[in-house]
């Protein structure tokens, strides 16, 4: 039986992370969660790392939850302790994930598209909570970021309907960072995240941190965050690293350290 994720390096420091599940849309079960869980714990302890690129095989992203499991009383399996949802929605991650989006991206799908930092999605991609069509709940984090990253109006109208937003809309609206022709995501979320790679691992860590905490913390709070990032960036060889090499007319050599 094949992995149900599979971890693949692409450089020295971009992870590629796959959901394989293609027979089943992709859709979340327990071993499915498991393995992605894992993939977090493992990619957040290999320093090389300093990005990670979700993607799925074949023609959907993911469906989601494997309703077959549900139906079987089985919901509470699909969610770790540490991660929450598929292992991953609720993960605590240091390092930035880029979503690779080719196809449908639904209900746990979207949801873990929507707990990436980044979303690269094909032309042929969509995005939808149809949770209500099911007698469900978005519980994974959908609820409230989908209404985070787009106009109210129009998240309240996916949660509420079940609708899909086809990835053009989304893009325009700003939830897509990259529009690119189907089949494309994959490659284009690379390369965004060799760009993100070349830059101080330790520098992109505190400054994704703060970015993190803007949505639900004060100014106060946001200044006091962003200075303690400052200083320990400061006590970081690479803050030395990265003026010298621009001295000195080179590619910075960053440690992370």
């Amino acid at each position: 039986m094949a992995d149900p994720v599979v971890i693949e390096r692409d450089g020295a420091h971009v992870a590629v992370v796959t959901l394989n599940r293609p027979a089943a849309r992709n859709a979340v079960d327990p071993g499915l969660a498991r393995a992605l869980a894992q993939a977090v714990a493992e990619t957040e302890a290999d320093d090389a790392v300093r990005a990670v690129v979700l993607a799925g095989t074949g023609p959907v992203f993911c469906a989601g939850a494997d309703l077959k499991v549900v139906s079987a009383g089985g919901a509470d399996d699909l969610w770790t302790e540490t991660g929450g949802f598929a292992g991953f929605v609720h993960a605590t991650r240091a390092k930035p994930w880029i979503a690779a989006v080719d196809g449908p991206a639904l209900a746990g799908g979207c949801e873990i598209a929507l707990a990436c930092e980044l979303i690269v999605a094909g032309e042929g991609a969509s995005f939808g909570l149809p949770e209500v069509t099911r007698g469900l709940v978005a519980a994974a984090g959908g609820l409230y970021r989908l209404p985070r990253a787009l106009p109210r109006a129009v998240a309240l109208e996916l949660i509420l309907t079940g609708g899909r937003l086809e990835a053009a809309r989304a893009h325009a609206l700003g939830l897509v960072n990259r529009l690119v022709a189907p089949g494309s995501a994959r490659d284009e979320a690379v390369s965004l995240a060799q760009t993100i790679a070349g830059n101080a691992p330790l520098a992109v860590r505190e400054s994704l941190a703060v970015a993190r905490l803007a949505p639900d913390t004060d100014e106060a709070g946001l200044r006091a965050a962003s200075a303690a990032a400052r200083a320990r960036v400061q006590a970081s060889e690479d803050y030395r690293e990265g003026p010298r090499a621009f001295v000195e007319k080179r590619p910075p050599l960053w440690t992370g350290r």
